[in-house]
């Protein structure tokens, strides 16, 4: 069993005699309440060249204090750190060692820095004694479990506000704290300080130069894109809300890309780990598509009048999101714990590494990137036409969907384009995005049709109205129609050679 809570926290600079002014003289604090002291004993474990680190993420063995056991901080923003508690054990448990699987691949996880802290806590409360914010003086005591065993020490202050309270708190007692000489820390956190000031440091990442050619610009992307991929995946496996959209508009991005700047970066070695992009998509879809289509089911309903709801309808909605729900996350989250899964994040690794770049990649990004752009527009103005071709019904339907897939391979390709081509390539982005849109709108209605036909089926069966899901389908037929009235209007706006020939420079 793991818990979870947002840590919000500032760290600064101390000796043994640094002086505290007096915090109760900012806004809201009623007293400063001492807390005594406690000895802790925490045990930091890595992989052997720091992979954790590298990605600002701690994962310790605490003992001593309130909260002994097993913690890990995933970073979140500055100052703000998402921790994952685990009962005290003596192997790190299977639950938290996943959540940084995505960086930890197959290598082993292992001690790197023990931490002894002698932590003098103070509460600060407002007047009906309830807790904004905890300040420990600490003084710490690092030793290195590799690389040569050496140690160092050193005090810090560390203010961290109560859950649930206002960021605006720490600012205040930010002030205070600078107006009286004590300043902000250097590192970010305890293990970043120790590493180094007890030997090596995690390997940075070397610094990217300004792109110039249109391989500086797709490489940038795709190494954007590979880390949001790899961001992502603690949130999938956490539940947490848009984690697996995110991941999954991840995969997609880097499949566009590589079929988009085939020109760029050779598709020869770039196809199988579009494929493999593909079927990690597929696995994460389950989940994304149940949780959308789910809300737009519970969204229609709670449109209509209670007066047209008839029957177990809610109930229904529940048992469908809450079965579908279950099976679809256990589905992604078996895709992320495969060999499958970390063999291309490897095989990603390796691309950027050693990118298997062509004779364009060396060219003026405003000439290979335009082009790339053009080719997806042409590819995208095809398929609309074709659907606009067609008279109403299945035919059409498949059409629309695959002219809403060129449209999004057409913004993705604009976007990836933007630092190089600018403001040309954001409004044209837009309009495909506007394309996109639509035709996706159109997409899940068909796809809501499908679902709605089955459910009322299932009430028939049981005895129950089948009333309200046909009403409910016929608002879907209904919404779907004015999608495909709306295309052509949309589609003129987007397809304006001005834009295009804005693109070309």
């Amino acid at each position: 069993m793991a818990d979870t809570k947002r840590e919000i926290e500032r760290k600064y600079e101390a000796t043994p005699g640094t002086p505290l002014p007096d915090l109760r003289k900012v806004s809201g604090v009623s007293d400063v309440v001492g807390k005594g002291v406690a000895e802790l004993d925490a045990v930091y474990y890595d992989t052997a060249d720091l992979r954790l680190a590298a990605a600002a993420i701690t994962l310790r063995r605490r003992t001593g204090g309130a909260d002994a056991g097993w913690h890990l901080k995933l970073p979140v923003a500055r100052g703000v750190r998402d921790e994952i508690t685990a009962p005290l054990s003596d192997l790190l448990p299977d639950r938290l060692a996943a959540l940084v699987r995505a960086h930890t691949r197959n290598a082993d996880v292992v001690p790197v820095v023990r931490l002894l802290s002698s932590r003098d806590v103070l509460h600060l409360v407002d007047a009906d004694g309830a807790l904004l914010a905890e300040l420990s003086r600490d003084a710490v005591v690092a030793k290195r479990l590799t690389d040569g065993n050496r140690t160092a020490q050193w005090d810090e202050i560390e203010v961290e506000l109560a859950d649930g309270g206002d960021p605006a708190f720490l600012d205040a007692v930010d002030k205070k704290l600078r107006k009286a000489g004590v300043l902000p820390a250097d590192s970010p956190s305890k293990l970043a300080r120790a590493l180094a000031e007890t030997g090596s440091v995690p390997e940075e990442r070397p610094a990217a130069r300004a792109p110039k050619a249109a391989g500086d610009h797709v490489l940038a992307y795709l190494r954007d894109k590979r880390d949001a991929l790899v961001a992502n995946d603690p949130g999938v496996r956490r539940d947490l809300p848009d984690a697996v959209h995110q991941m999954r508009v991840a995969t997609r991005r880097l499949r566009s890309a590589f079929r988009s700047y085939g020109k760029v970066v050779d598709r020869a070695v770039t196809d199988p780990l579009a494929d493999e992009l593909k079927w990690l998509a597929a696995e994460l879809g389950v989940a994304r598509d149940h949780e959308v289509l789910s809300e737009r089911l519970r969204s229609r309903v709670d449109a209509l009048p209670d007066t047209l709801v008839l029957g177990p309808v809610h109930a229904r909605l529940r048992i469908r999101s809450a079965g579908g729900g279950a099976e679809a996350q256990k589905r992604a989250v078996a895709a992320l714990d495969s060999e499958r899964y970390l063999a291309l994040l490897d095989a990603l690794d390796t691309l950027l590494a050693d990118p298997p770049l062509r004779k364009a990649a060396s060219r003026p990004p405003e000439d290979v990137m335009a082009k790339a752009v053009l080719k997806d527009y042409a590819r995208l103005s095809t398929r609309v036409e074709h659907a606009l071709d067609l008279p109403p019904g299945r035919e059409r339907d498949l059409a629309m969907h695959d002219a809403r897939k060129a449209a999004k391979r057409a913004r993705y390709a604009a976007e990836a384009a933007r630092p190089a081509l600018g403001k040309a390539a954001k409004r044209f982005a837009k309009r495909m995005k506007a394309v996109q849109n639509l035709l996706g709108e159109h997409q899940d209605s068909v796809v809501a049709r499908e679902v709605l036909r089955d459910l009322a089926i299932q009430a028939h069966a049981a005895g129950e109205t089948a009333f309200t899901w046909g009403l409910l389908y016929g608002q879907e037929q209904a919404g779907a129609a004015d999608s495909e009235r709306e295309l052509p209007e949309v589609w003129q706006r987007a397809s304006r050679p001005k834009m295009r020939a804005a693109l070309a420079g």
